[in-house]
């Protein structure tokens, strides 16, 4: 009991305005960044996830980093970069929804991106788009005959193997057969996708870990690691998830 008494002792400190001329904690403490006693717990709490990260010993898993948001707000907003790299993986999953499925249906034409002399706009909102039959889909260009030509030309560049031939203000989309070679093709426009979502994912990453560092000279070294740690976890658990949807629509796609 006596010595439990003692190891509680110092916990009112932390709970109070840190005096001036104390003792600074190891490697800084961060009062100029935050104000009074929170700043204590917040270095302390961290100092803690360090230690227990280096305690696992060189050649040994280590352990996963967990830092409250809360508690490093005023540095930056965890919440915030993981909705960003949230957003990625969405808009991967909607990539491979629309683009990428074996049978393509008039629903798969609607994203399509039209660039008109007015500026971009989604296809469905230029022509009407139809399936006159399993082979063919037909666009009907009549409310904006003038942007029949680049309708036709947004298809044929849509990456979905697409050949378009134009009628008139009618286009003519000619659903190809499900070939070896068109599910490999398929396939690999999943790859590119899934790298282009890296790509922007890593971009998340290095805009974060920039903010992090401007922070250098008003938090310890220790919350710096941390946060870095953090952040670069929060990536890798992304990746991870985008490469498993990728090999499922991989899966998909070939069969």
């Amino acid at each position: 009991m006596a010595l439990a008494l003692r190891c509680l002792r110092p916990l009112p400190s932390l709970l109070r305005s840190c005096p001036a001329g104390a003792r600074p904690l190891p490697r800084g403490c961060p009062a100029p960044l935050l104000e009074g006693c929170s700043h204590c717990v917040q270095h302390t709490l961290l100092s803690r996830q360090l230690a227990t990260k280096k305690a696992k010993g060189k050649g040994q898993s280590q352990a996963k980093v967990n830092i409250s948001a809360a508690l490093v707000e005023d540095i930056i907003n965890l919440e915030e970069i993981s909705e960003d790299m949230q957003a990625v993986i969405e808009a991967l999953k909607e990539d491979f929804n629309r683009n990428l499925n074996v049978r393509t249906s008039p629903g798969a034409l609607d994203h399509i991106t039209v660039m008109t002399k007015d500026g971009k706009f989604p296809l469905n909102q230029l022509g009407q788009i139809s399936q006159k039959s399993p082979q063919l889909m037909i666009v009907n260009m009549t409310n904006f005959p003038e942007s029949t030509a680049a309708a036709a030309k947004a298809i044929r560049e849509s990456g979905m193997n697409l050949n378009p031939e134009v009628d008139g203000t009618v286009i003519r989309v000619p659903v190809p057969k499900v070939t070896r070679e068109h599910r490999e093709s398929l396939a690999k426009l999943a790859k590119q996708s899934t790298n282009k979502s890296k790509e922007a994912l890593r971009k998340v990453r290095s805009k974060s870990i920039t903010q992090v560092k401007k922070s250098k000279n008003k938090v310890s070294e220790d919350t710096i690691w941390l946060l870095e740690k953090q952040i670069q976890q929060m990536a890798d658990e992304a990746a991870s998830e985008m490469d498993k949807l990728l090999a499922a629509k991989t899966k998909e796609l070939l069969g």
